[in-house]
């Protein structure tokens, strides 16, 4: 298994949980612009370790989700910035740039969460 990507949630906007009922989560390194710091989990600015594609894993507190597609820009500001949107829409079809498409149901994150990004 290879890891292209690891964090860990440092700190949670006030507002996160209305991200939540959309079924998606965004993440920011400490940069965050104003208007939205209260809806982002923030984390450290990290490097990526090779290219995130679909058939990829997310894999959260050890829970994986199968990444089904990924937004053009998402690597690019993840790696950045620390920031890219997770949507647990699970289609196939990227809508939006910077996020990245996964299957199932978003869960509770908490600061401590681990966030991985693995490639079988």
């Amino acid at each position: 298994m290879k890891v292209i990507y690891e964090n860990k949630v440092k700190a949670l906007g006030e507002c996160v949980n209305e991200f939540k009922d959309a079924n998606m989560f965004v993440l920011f390194g400490d940069n965050a612009p104003d208007e939205i710091t209260d809806y982002c989990y923030h984390v450290d600015v990290t490097p990526l370790n090779g290219k995130i594609a679909a058939g990829q894993t997310l894999v959260l507190d050890g829970v994986s989700y199968k990444i089904t597609a990924v937004g053009d820009e998402a690597p690019v500001t993840l790696a950045g910035l620390g920031h890219c949107t997770v949507s647990f829409s699970g289609q196939t079809e990227v809508e939006l740039q910077g996020t990245i498409y996964v299957e199932g149901t978003m869960p509770d994150l908490y600061v401590g969460s681990t966030i991985q990004i693995v490639e079988e």
